[in-house]
């Protein structure tokens, strides 16, 4: 394991959250009640498919900087429309779009930070934007110790500036800190800025239809785990 580790940093969304049964019953709180009949967890995902391509608009430079709580808003609305779903007023918009505020941790990850914040720095690396991110932190009881990602870098993951502001705002060396998330592509970028990776596997981040989701090689990685807890244990917490 690596000795040398000063901070852990965490991608958020499918990582430390269950976004997907989130945004499901928030939605079919809101929009159920008034007549609104879909497949919620297919809803959820529809509007998670249009995460990527409202970022890459971001990176390319097709579109100045916008936080991802507007982006959201815009994918929601376009994916409402899409669904054939309408007569909702705009506060009925905002509070649909506030469901990424509201997430639930996976059942290890208080408990594992916990822990692991008795001997590191824990900080955010995510793709949502400060108020999003601090929202669900005192909702949900996160531990973090500082926010940092893509609003306090100004670029989206997997641009080089989202991790290497993060360790320059740390001051630590990359190597010093350790890039823990469920998705490869994050890890795999983090690697080319020198940060130490962890991969935890989250195999119901799409659903239970998708529970067989393949694991990275054995090898792939500073440390592997399939919880929070587990990642404490490897890490001495």
């Amino acid at each position: 394991m690596p000795s040398d580790i000063q901070a852990l940093t965490f991608d958020v969304f499918g990582t430390v959250v269950d976004w997907r049964s989130g945004v499901a019953r928030e939605a079919e709180a809101l929009l159920a009640p008034k007549g609104v009949s879909l497949d919620w967890g297919d809803f959820a995902d529809g509007w998670r498919a249009r995460y990527a391509p409202a970022m890459a608009q971001v990176r390319s430079g097709e579109r100045p900087w916008t936080i991802l709580d507007d982006l959201h808003r815009e994918n929601l609305v376009g994916l409402l429309q899409e669904r054939g779903v309408g007569g909702l007023s705009d506060d009925e918009v905002d509070e649909l779009n506030f469901a990424w505020h509201r997430l639930d941790p996976w059942p290890d990850v208080v408990e594992g930070l916990t822990r692991l914040k008795r001997r590191f720095i824990l900080a955010t690396l995510s793709n949502g934007n400060v108020a999003l991110t601090v929202n669900m932190a005192r909702r949900a009881g996160l531990p973090w110790d500082v926010i940092l990602g893509a609003e306090i870098a100004g670029a989206y993951k997997p641009e080089p500036q989202a991790y290497d502001r993060a360790v320059a705002l740390l001051r630590l060396k990359p190597d010093q800190v350790l890039m823990t998330a469920c998705h490869t592509y994050d890890l795999d970028a983090a690697t080319t800025r020198g940060l130490r990776t962890a991969y935890v596997h989250r195999p119901l981040e799409f659903g239970a239809h998708m529970a067989d989701r393949a694991r990275p090689a054995p090898d792939a990685y500073d440390v592997m785990a399939d919880s929070f807890t587990e990642l404490a244990d490897k890490l001495g917490c």
